[in-house]
């Protein structure tokens, strides 16, 4: 009797699912729908939950530098940091002609993936602070004002931005800078030049941030902390792409600042 097409080995099936999912997760398409509901927490938020009394939206600092960059140009507008990120990936996705199609199962695992991220960054925090709390300073903001004082609403919007554009900041703009700089001008061999594209951002990453005044015990294990973190995220980024690296950024935020703060 014909046999029909044998069907693929149990451990098979789950290689090739798992395949599928890693590349399906990094589509540009898939990262900008799954990015959604952080632009939207921002984007509403901060005219919401960060408007001081005269209208003016108190935002975190990649923002605000993002904002300057087109103000440089002659272009202004609340959501321009937004409108680009939104862009990029959708120009991303055009180029490389991906299916438009959507994978929902692969948006689910892609939350799944992040939550599991922030465990270990969560326990470095944890060691570096002496198990006090999972973040040994706050995000910096372009005020004085402290994140902690705020209310949830405004600390979960704050939370949110600080994933996506301190991810665009440092991440995907500034490792694609540094490579280039460091491999395409300067010449340096391909895996110098990778390994540098991680360590300077992450250095800078630590520097954005605010730190303890006085260069004490403090100052050197939130300066750490930020730089490991930067590190780590830009590992992320390069293995797991922009989509997981915001989500795990912003996720171990929230858990810092609204969840435990």
């Amino acid at each position: 009797m014909p046999r029909g097409p044998r069907k693929p080995a149990p451990t098979k099936a789950i290689t090739q699912a798992a395949e599928g999912y890693l590349q399906i997760s990094q589509r540009p398409l898939h990262i900008l729908l799954f990015l959604a509901p952080f632009l939207a927490a921002y984007e509403i938020g901060a005219v919401v939950y960060l408007s001081g009394p005269g209208g003016q939206a108190r935002t975190i600092a990649a923002w605000g530098m993002l904002a300057r960059f087109f103000e440089a140009f002659g272009a202004a507008g609340l959501h321009l940091p937004a409108a680009l990120l939104v862009t990029v990936l959708l120009v991303r996705h055009v180029l490389r002609r991906d299916p438009w199609t959507i994978e929902p199962l692969t948006l689910i695992g892609m939350a799944m993936e992040a939550c599991l991220w922030t465990i270990p960054l969560t326990i470095v925090a944890m060691l570096l602070a002496g198990q006090q709390s999972p973040a040994p300073a706050v995000i910096q903001t372009p005020d004085a004002g402290g994140i902690l004082s705020l209310p949830w609403q405004a600390r979960l919007t704050i939370s949110s931005g600080a994933g996506l554009y301190e991810e665009l900041l440092f991440r995907m703009i500034g490792i694609a800078a540094c490579h280039a700089l460091l491999v395409d001008v300067l010449k340096l061999p391909n895996r110098a030049g990778a390994v540098l594209s991680v360590v300077i951002p992450a250095v800078a990453f630590a520097l954005y941030h605010r730190l303890p005044a006085g260069g004490g015990a403090d100052y050197w294990t939130a300066a750490t902390f930020y730089a490991l973190s930067g590190v780590f995220f830009g590992a992320i980024y390069l293995t797991r792409g922009f989509g997981i690296v915001v989500a795990t950024h912003a996720l171990y935020d929230v858990l810092a600042l609204v969840v435990i703060g």
